[in-house]
């Protein structure tokens, strides 16, 4: 298995239509310079994107979380975040998309006058590359669960490279994603400099313990959009949820444990080096009671914030 984001290919997405700076362009003939920020040097920010019942899901939080970034990395956006929606509510339109899709969201800082990292160099306004596909999470790893191995390589310091950042630079969790997958695991698990659990190469990290919700302090990983709904589900709920430091004793002796992202939701974690999370027979009430609630969450703002946004 290739972890969450294992997908059943779709004959579809050989002939959809991609944005590239608001021109709308077949996949075939889709380009970006070889002088682009991000294919040369990894200078860029992106979102993942979900689309149910002809709604991209969170997409207050997902451009928010964007423009922040790009703020922090300095680019100058010659687009609002009113015109961006309005234009992948535009492709989605141009593709016949309502359901079932995964956007891929780019923006690099643009094109250079020549390969130097200064972004100085740089001669256009950023580059933005919308590409939606048709894409499921496969049934059977939301319901078998994905097997973790812990990693020698840590999420680091925001001082060296802020692991908040979403950006197109992913060596870090590239190189965790090959040794779990040597390891012959699904999906990385990786430490915080001092040890504690951070998160995953490509999800959030979360434990039952004692009936409690654990997820790390969120120090050192993304600001998650599916992570931060399972907080403000969990309190719904009226249950305990925690950002805390915790370590591996503690994963190993959870009761449950499971992963969340953009793309499959939430998935269970069935073992972790080795040990197997949980007691055998025990099942995993809280995890399904997170999974009802989550596309309860889903529904609403579908019903809701979603019905705001420009449908092309």
């Amino acid at each position: 298995m290739k972890g969450t984001h294992e997908y059943a290919g779709d004959p579809r997405n050989e002939t959809i239509l991609i944005d590239i700076n608001g021109t709308i362009y077949p996949r075939a003939e889709a380009r970006v310079s070889v002088f682009d920020s991000g294919f040369i040097l990894g200078d860029g920010v992106w979102e993942g994107l979900r689309v149910e019942g002809n709604t991209v899901l969170f997409l207050e939080r997902h451009l928010e979380r964007l423009f922040e970034g790009m703020k922090t990395l300095d680019f100058q956006p010659d687009f609002s975040r009113e015109e961006l929606a309005a234009r992948l509510y535009a492709l989605l339109a141009a593709n016949g998309m309502s359901d079932g899709v995964h956007i891929r969201l780019m923006v690099s800082r643009g094109v250079k006058a020549t390969p130097y990292q200064d972004p100085r160099m740089t001669i256009t306004p950023p580059t933005v590359v919308i590409i939606p596909e048709y894409k499921q999470a496969l049934p059977e790893v939301v319901e078998k669960g994905v097997r973790l191995y812990t990693v020698y390589v840590r999420r680091g310091y925001s001082d060296v490279q802020d692991p908040t950042l979403n950006t197109h630079s992913k060596l870090n969790c590239i190189g965790a994603c090959i040794q779990a997958t040597k390891a012959g695991a699904d999906e990385a698990l990786m430490l915080d400099p001092h040890g504690f659990v951070a998160t995953c190469n490509s999800t959030h990290f979360f434990i039952v313990r004692r009936g409690e919700i654990w997820t790390s302090t969120g120090d050192y990983c993304l600001d998650g959009i599916t992570r931060g709904k399972v907080l403000e589900m969990g309190r719904e709920l009226g249950l305990t949820v925690r950002e805390t430091n915790f370590t591996l004793t503690d994963v190993y002796n959870a009761e449950e444990a499971f992963v969340t992202g953009t793309f499959a939701g939430l998935v269970p974690v069935t073992e972790v080096d080795g040990r197997q999370i949980g007691e055998p027979g025990a099942g995993r009430p809280m995890i399904q009671r997170l999974q009802a609630q989550y596309r309860e969450t889903v529904a609403r703002y579908i019903a809701g914030p979603g019905q705001q946004h420009p449908r092309g």
